[in-house]
């Protein structure tokens, strides 16, 4: 019978990264790709930092991406729910090349999927099989993770995110906007999409009954909503795929690992959208690992405590911080009193005249 380091249940973004890094240290990796659901348009878009970049590239898999469907950020546009609140980022000044580069989900994955054909010790099974080291990157919904026991209770926002590709009448210039308002919150993230025209990726966070009333509507109804919502800033926006909607909730496992296994991504925590840092804790927690096992003594198994407490210890921090960030600017965003609203309107006015604060705030965001 084959034996096997770590086996890797799930097959997203992070697992397949796992298996990559873990592969690329000669360790003998099982991936266990859960069932899938009929495959449907991808209509998802990723907001990647530095750090992810790196990574990536590191693994083989930024360079061969379709030009296409990488698309670099060189501003930022946050609006309130006010004329006048808004901050501005802009990368020419916080001396970077860009903000961040928005990424096709599907064609990330199908790099990732290409990478590892060429990957010799990683191996695709069709269950769990016995292994030093499991790690579950199963996402939110984790079976693997309930079957341990770990605790994992989401507290809802009792909000829908709805996602789709637009295609603009404007040039979008590599400019994202966002605005925060009462009691959603609307992201446009550029793209290029030569074959289509201007085109953005919406992110559109909004309560369960006006998600769902959204979703219902059809096209022509949807692209006026959308008109209405973002003023035309952007341009006429026509919706250029189906819409995809997902609850919205804060969550942390705990604990975080055991004798022989481990959490990494949506499967250890989730965040709200709002900040588009879901993929970039995911792919951090996949770096950190890695490093983790990479500089291990020689004679300390894969699966031992201690090790991943080390791993534990690297990414507990980061996580929390952005979980907490990200929680409670939703919460100052979506409550509908006039002094919280005064507050957040007159706070991105006073943000946006604080180059210092600006810059830190920034590099938290690019992971440098």
């Amino acid at each position: 019978m084959q034996t096997f380091d770590v086996l890797v249940r799930g097959s997203g973004c992070v697992g397949r990264a796992l298996a990559l890094a873990l592969g690329a240290q000669g360790l003998r990796v099982a991936l266990y790709s859960l069932p899938q659901k009929a495959a449907e348009e991808d209509v998802r878009s990723y907001a990647l930092n530095a750090a992810s970049i790196a990574l990536l590239k590191e693994l083989k898999v930024w360079d061969p991406m379709a030009p296409d469907a990488i698309t670099p950020v060189y501003d930022m546009r946050v609006e309130g729910d006010r004329a006048g609140s808004l901050i501005e980022f802009s990368a020419w000044q916080q001396g970077v090349s860009q903000l961040a580069v928005i990424v096709d989900a599907a064609e990330l994955e199908r790099q990732l999927g290409i990478a590892l054909t060429f990957s010799p010790h990683v191996q695709e099974v069709e269950g769990p099989v016995p292994a030093a080291l499991t790690a579950l990157c199963e996402g939110r919904d984790s079976a693997g993770r309930a079957e341990l026991g770990v605790r994992f209770e989401p507290r809802s926002y009792g909000q829908r995110a709805i996602a789709a590709r637009l295609i603009a009448d404007q040039p979008h210039q590599g400019l994202a906007r966002q605005w925060f308002r009462s009691p959603d919150v609307l992201a446009l993230l550029p793209f290029d999409r030569p074959a289509v025209g201007h085109a953005y990726g919406l992110v559109w966070s909004l309560p369960e009954d006006r998600a769902t009333e959204l979703m219902g509507l059809d096209e022509a109804a949807f692209e006026a909503a959308l008109q209405e919502a973002t003023g035309g800033a952007a341009g006429r926006l026509k919706l250029g795929s189906r819409r995809a909607a997902w609850p919205l909730s804060l969550a942390r496992a705990e604990p975080l690992l055991g004798p022989g296994w481990v959490l990494l991504g949506d499967c250890a925590h989730t965040i709200h959208p709002l900040a588009g840092q879901g993929l970039n804790l995911g792919l951090a927690d996949v770096a950190a690992l890695a490093r983790v096992i990479r500089e291990r003594e020689a004679w300390r198994h894969l699966g031992d405590e201690r090790l991943l407490r080390r791993y534990e210890r690297e990414r507990l921090a980061a996580t929390w911080a952005m979980g907490e960030l990200t929680d409670g600017l939703q919460r100052l965003f979506a409550a509908e009193a006039a002094p919280l609203r005064e507050l957040r309107n007159r706070g991105l006015g006073l943000l946006n005249a604080l180059p210092p604060l600006k810059r830190w705030l920034t590099s938290q965001a690019l992971g440098v």
